[in-house]
């Protein structure tokens, strides 16, 4: 049970990330959120993943942020759900299917991650994570290598088929009614701002928030703005 006072918070990680990529925000939150992160690792299919956080969570209706292959699984949460959802935010995400391209491009990625190791695909990946010119980088670096070891090959190969194998959710985003926040980093090479813009046009009412000096993993790479775009969609 939540405090009356604390608004429940469900935070999905990416890809290739865990419960670290959140710590910024279950710490700086605490005062107006009761936070639980998925596990977004033990299915292979964005749906499994939204059914095992609708069956795992702690809380019956929750407000829910997604970042990357997280906002894919909170947008179908949202499909599966709705009543359960009280707020959205969409963080360095996209609502379109994969393309041709990216999809042979983790299809790489899958056979490097048991041959070579878990290093070897997060260096391969860090310069599409993390923007390379943050202040902070060789920090921000050591944490999506911790992130990646943690998650481990079986999982990063789930992972990967799950946005495979992932529905093109753009039209279902007209259907959302809750208060949406729709956000990511201005140097975002992954899903840039034109792609948030796209998503923001299509949610009644959201709110679009680009944040700057940050790459793909805004919530490491820049975790006050973040913070302070998720408190306001919280109380207000």
């Amino acid at each position: 049970m939540t405090s009356p006072t604390l608004q429940p918070l469900v935070l999905v990680p990416g890809l290739l990330c865990d419960a670290l990529l959140w710590s910024p925000q279950v710490q700086g939150l605490a005062d107006v959120a009761d936070c639980w992160v998925a596990d977004a690792t033990r299915q292979d299919t964005v749906d499994g993943m939204a059914r095992h956080l609708l069956e795992q969570c702690p809380f019956e209706r929750f407000a829910l942020a997604g970042l990357s292959m997280g906002g894919y699984v909170a947008q179908r949460v949202c499909h599966l759900a709705p009543e359960r959802v009280q707020r959205l935010a969409l963080l360095d995400t996209n609502a379109v299917a994969d393309s041709e391209a990216a999809t042979a491009q983790r299809h790489d990625l899958m056979r490097l991650a048991p041959v070579e190791g878990m290093q070897a695909v997060a260096e391969l990946l860090l310069p599409r994570l993390v923007w390379p010119q943050a202040r902070d980088h060789d920090r921000l670096a050591a944490l999506v290598r911790t992130m990646a070891r943690n998650v481990g090959p079986k999982a990063f190969i789930r992972q990967e088929n799950a946005i495979i194998g992932r529905p093109d959710q753009r039209e279902a985003l007209a259907s959302i009614t809750c208060p949406t926040l729709v956000a990511c980093g201005a140097q975002d090479v992954l899903t840039p701002p034109a792609v948030h813009e796209e998503m923001s046009r299509r949610v009644p009412g959201a709110q679009l928030v680009v944040f700057a000096d940050s790459g793909h993993l805004s919530t490491l790479e820049q975790p006050e703005a973040v913070n302070d775009a998720l408190r306001a969609w919280l109380v207000h």
